[in-house]
């Protein structure tokens, strides 16, 4: 990997609102990675944007001196031909389809959210039947590249690409990177003088240790009640009793299932109001392009902070360049669980801290796996296998035992409904489910 030609790294879905994170930080990076060809690649309906946010790209690299190839392209094997990384950060019906599984699980008395629960499991049964096949493209055009999958619901689509293809990938959010930064900023100092430990997997983690030079600041944490949250999630507050009795800091995530009454209450009335957070991030999305269309912008505007991925790049751009330099540093990655859960199935996909070598990640034990999280984990792992294999098949009887699995379904007649609804309002995206 990175001859002297330079990089090449083709990011799918490049005509995204956060495609100028990932300029950002392949500029501030340029030195220990020196990236030559970086190509932006969307589909037909994402052409305008592509243009836009490309544009900006150009712009971005122009002013910063680097000799970076940016190339705009609606042809995938191109882009990916010979790629060292290949960069995925799509939206399978783009923020339309999001709506709609924000919406109709609303309006039958259930969570609606775009990663978890009836939701979440639509975006996945969208994206992996498209994933696997862009996944047959690296195969064939770029067998040595590494996949860094950024996709929703990373954890459930990274598991999917590992389990039905020979595509070396490595999924990561940045939820991790936001408690980093949080814990940083708790104790003013630097990102390197502070390691968190991660137990769970994507979107459904706990925090079971806080080192802050070396120190354990969880307890301390845990008394003064001080915890992290995104954009992307209402920031209403955890019982201090609870949280002391758990023995960790739960994710923001898990505010869906830890106060499932309180949170639905927030969406309905949302949803009321003015729009589920689907609504919200379209109207951030539409004032982002207008922004991104301004000829005299050369750098990422502060603006993209609002949506609910910041951050995101300097998680992808950390591991890309851990990768490429060998660097084996500890970053909090989803991969395969082989034996660090003897609660989970080994080929799971979990969210652990790893090392990172130039052949890959190595996960690191957590010291610690407090009992209690464990029967929640093992639940929503089983969605997730179901949703996969549902997936891959088209098989209703499998996604109906996938829907009615999860946690925040409640019976199963809502989960019939609800499956049915659904998988009508997709079935564009899905014709796995509608063979004639």
């Amino acid at each position: 990997m990175g001859e002297k030609a330079g990089l090449k790294v083709a990011v799918i879905g490049g005509g995204s609102s956060y495609t100028p994170e990932i300029v950002e930080g392949f500029i501030k990076n340029y030195e220990q990675m020196p990236l030559r060809e970086l190509w932006l690649v969307d589909i037909e309906a994402g052409k305008h944007k592509l243009d836009i946010v490309g544009n900006l790209a150009k712009r971005m690299v122009k002013e910063a001196g680097v000799p970076i190839d940016v190339h705009l392209t609606l042809d995938r094997e191109r882009a990916i031909e010979g790629a060292d990384f290949v960069t995925t950060q799509m939206r399978v019906g783009l923020l339309e389809a999001r709506k709609r599984d924000e919406h109709i699980p609303i309006t039958h008395g259930v969570i609606g959210q775009e990663t978890t629960g009836p939701g979440g499991m639509m975006k996945a049964l969208r994206t992996i039947p498209v994933l696997l096949d862009i996944c047959r493209d690296i195969e064939r055009l770029a067998p040595e590249a590494w996949m860094l999958n950024f996709t929703n619901p990373a954890g459930i689509v990274t598991e999917a690409v590992t389990k039905h293809s020979r595509v070396r990938s490595i999924g990561l959010c940045n939820s991790p990177i936001n408690f980093k930064k949080f814990l940083a900023e708790q104790y003013n100092v630097s990102e390197a003088e502070v390691l968190p430990e991660f137990v769970g997997i994507n979107h459904l983690h706990w925090v079971t240790s806080a080192a802050v030079k070396g120190a354990e600041k969880l307890p301390e944490l845990l008394d003064g009640g001080k915890t992290y949250t995104a954009a992307n999630v209402p920031t209403l507050g955890w019982d201090a009793e609870f949280l002391q009795s758990l023995g960790a800091i739960p994710t923001y995530y898990l505010k869906y299932f830890y106060m499932t009454d309180v949170m639905f209450d927030e969406m309905k009335d949302a949803l009321t109001k003015n729009g589920t957070r689907a609504d919200v991030v379209s109207r951030v999305e539409a004032e982002l392009f207008e922004l991104y269309k301004d000829e005299t912008l050369r750098v990422k505007p502060k603006q993209l902070e609002q949506r609910g991925g910041a951050y995101y790049s300097e998680a992808a751009v950390n591991l890309m360049n851990s990768l490429y330099t060998d660097r084996h540093d500890i970053q909090t990655l989803n991969v395969s669980n082989g034996n660090i859960y003897d609660f989970l199935p080994v080929d799971a996909s979990i969210e652990v801290n790893c090392v990172v070598t130039a052949q890959g990640p190595i996960p690191l034990p957590p010291r610690r796996v407090p009992e209690h999280i464990k029967g929640l984990l093992h639940a929503v792992k089983t969605y997730e296998q179901l949703t996969i294999e549902a997936a891959v098949s088209g098989d209703r009887g499998i996604a109906l035992q996938a829907m009615v699995h999860h946690p925040l379904v409640p019976s199963v007649s809502v989960a019939k409904t609800l499956l049915d609804e659904m998988l009508e309002a997709n079935r564009a995206y899905l014709p796995q489910f509608f063979k004639s």
